[in-house]
């Protein structure tokens, strides 16, 4: 594997000025990243095939934690499934009971109908083992007068939301084709059919009383599971091994859906944005040496390029990058007297969690927090040991002005992972209204009333950085202030959002079903408008769609 090309310069003052300036992304280049973020939002919004896919969800409400009832989640994503069970209990507050079954390499690489069949097996197990294999529905949701348009048995089934964590062209809200396998996975003629339909399939052939109503994003998830919690979201992020963004839309900016169904069955929807794939083409974003490196040297050249830049997966290796160059710098080295070691010397050999240690040393927090405030020395005889534990060098090649320069090279990537995310995030403030964009303190012209002003912006939060890494939050309101303002930066209210694969799926799924029981009202409302029977039930009528709405 190639290394990083050695560094020439007459100093040291030089080389590192050098590096620390191409990690610097200042407020004017922030701007035009986020004018670029937004150009290739609305590119996604107007016709497929973009790398920024902004792939409509047909997620078309948004909970606020008064609703109430009892739904399943399956998760299904590596070597383990997951099933859960989600009590809703109508004041923000849930309760969650979950198991986790096995797959094996077998099912990963028989046939589907095995495959499918097992995880109906799990669901089925898991409900049997609960005792109360019913689903608890508000009754909003109950079946009503529905009898005359529908010839299903009128049996109550339980809604399931199914987090499917492989590629998929989602067509509808309970469906979507399988592109292909990963993570191991090869089941055999799955590829090309709806998953959905195929999960269904197994339960049928059960004669289980569940229904797969809704597929599910992890990132739709977020946003769905932090409105719950908070009474409201319009955002749901990961920033974490990788990054992508979920928000709600309106309707009318969706143009490549054209006169779809979906279009007249409401307003709003939520939006997949995939903005790991932002700027694949590098025009906007900071690039160096050093991305340009794990880029190339990665599984998927040219592609998440946004991801590669800001996600817990990468910044390790970015970090690795400029250590080895700054080792090999000629004519003298420049860190731990030009040693190296086999840790450094391996490609993803330097892990994010090595950065974040390395922060908490600095910042005399977690296990690294002193009875009093620490010295700076003792803080880098923090960061010394964690070096020489966690990149294996020899105790005697390490100084404490090696272990002041790898903490700025820590300081200034994550730096630059958090203030790109907050791009991300000014942009879905501006598409949605919420916000005006700022460049040099001065607001861009726009005369147009702010959505919701002087009201608080949910934005829910999920992954390993913005939770565990220090600081992080921090940075990116920094850079976000900068961007929209002090104002609009202070009502954004951002949580992290409960376990978007489970909470968030089950959460999909009462949409789902809401939006299914809204659906079949009308149809029965419009039977009934044509034989004239809607006078001697009206005022009952007219309340129904109202209670589905609340819940």
């Amino acid at each position: 594997m190639p290394q990083t090309h050695a560094i020439y310069a007459h100093t040291g003052e030089d080389v590192l000025s050098s590096v620390f300036q191409q990690l610097d992304v200042d407020d004017d280049r922030l701007f035009n990243i986020t004018m670029t973020f937004l150009h290739e939002m609305w590119d996604g919004l107007n016709n497929y095939g973009h790398d920024m896919a902004m792939i409509p969800t047909f997620v078309r409400s948004i909970p606020d934690g008064s609703e109430k009832g009892t739904f399943l989640a399956l998760d299904l994503g590596g070597t383990n499934l997951r099933v859960c069970e989600v009590n809703l209990h109508g004041d923000k507050t849930f309760s969650l009971r979950q198991q986790k079954y096995k797959v094996s390499d077998a099912l990963k690489t028989g046939e589907a109908t095995t495959l499918f069949d097992y995880l109906a097996d799990s669901v089925d197990a898991f409900l049997t083992d609960s005792g109360s294999p019913n689903c608890a529905l508000p009754p909003s949701l109950a079946r009503r007068n529905l009898a005359e348009v529908s010839d299903e048995e009128d049996v109550p089934y339980i809604p399931l939301g199914l987090t499917f964590s492989f590629p998929v062209e989602q067509t509808a809200l309970d469906s979507g084709k399988l592109l292909t396998w990963t993570k191991g996975f090869a089941a055999k003629n799955a590829i090309g059919n709806d998953v959905v339909k195929l999960l269904q399939d197994a339960f049928d052939r059960k004669n289980m009383h569940v229904r797969c109503v809704a597929l599910v994003n992890d990132t739709v998830g977020a946003l769905l599971s932090r409105a719950y919690t908070s009474g409201g979201c319009i955002l749901g992020a990961i920033f974490g091994t990788g990054t992508n963004g979920a928000y709600v839309e309106d309707m009318a900016s969706i143009s490549k859906l054209g006169r779809s169904a979906a279009v007249k069955e409401g307003n709003l929807m939520v939006v997949n944005t995939e903005w790991g794939g932002f700027n694949n083409s590098r025009s906007a974003l900071p690039s160096t040496p050093y991305d340009n490196k794990v880029d190339r040297e990665s599984i998927n050249p040219g592609k998440q390029a946004f991801e590669k830049f800001i996600s817990g997966m990468y910044l390790g290796e970015i970090t690795r990058n400029v250590i080895v160059s700054l080792i090999d710098a000629a004519p003298k080295p420049l860190l731990f007297s030009g040693h190296s070691s086999k840790q450094l010397n391996k490609q993803w050999g330097v892990d994010t969690a090595v950065l974040s240690e390395v922060e908490e040393a600095w910042e005399g927090i977690g296990r690294f927090a002193p009875e009093d405030t620490g010295s700076t020395a003792e803080k880098l005889e923090h960061i010394r040991d964690v070096i020489i534990k966690r990149m294996e060098l020899p105790p005697d090649s390490v100084s404490l002005n090696d272990a002041d320069v790898v903490r700025k090279i820590c300081t200034h990537i994550a730096w630059r992972a958090a203030r790109l995310s907050s791009c991300a995030v000014a942009a879905v403030l501006f598409q949605t209204g919420r916000a005006r964009l700022t460049r040099g303190g001065e607001e861009t012209k726009n005369t147009a009333p702010l959505v919701d002003e002087g009201k608080r912006i949910g934005v829910g939060v999920d992954g390993s950085l913005v939770e565990h890494y220090p600081y992080f939050e921090k940075k990116l309101r920094a850079s976000l202030r900068v961007l929209v303002g002090e104002d609009v930066e202070r009502r954004v209210d951002i949580g992290l959002a409960k376990d978007g694969s489970g909470v968030g799926a089950a959460l999909c799924a009462l949409v789902a079903y809401r939006q299914n029981m809204v659906k079949q009202y009308h149809t029965v409302y419009e039977h009934e408008v044509a034989n004239g029977v809607t006078e001697s039930r009206g005022a009952e009528h007219s309340a129904y769609p109202d209670s589905l709405a609340r819940t």
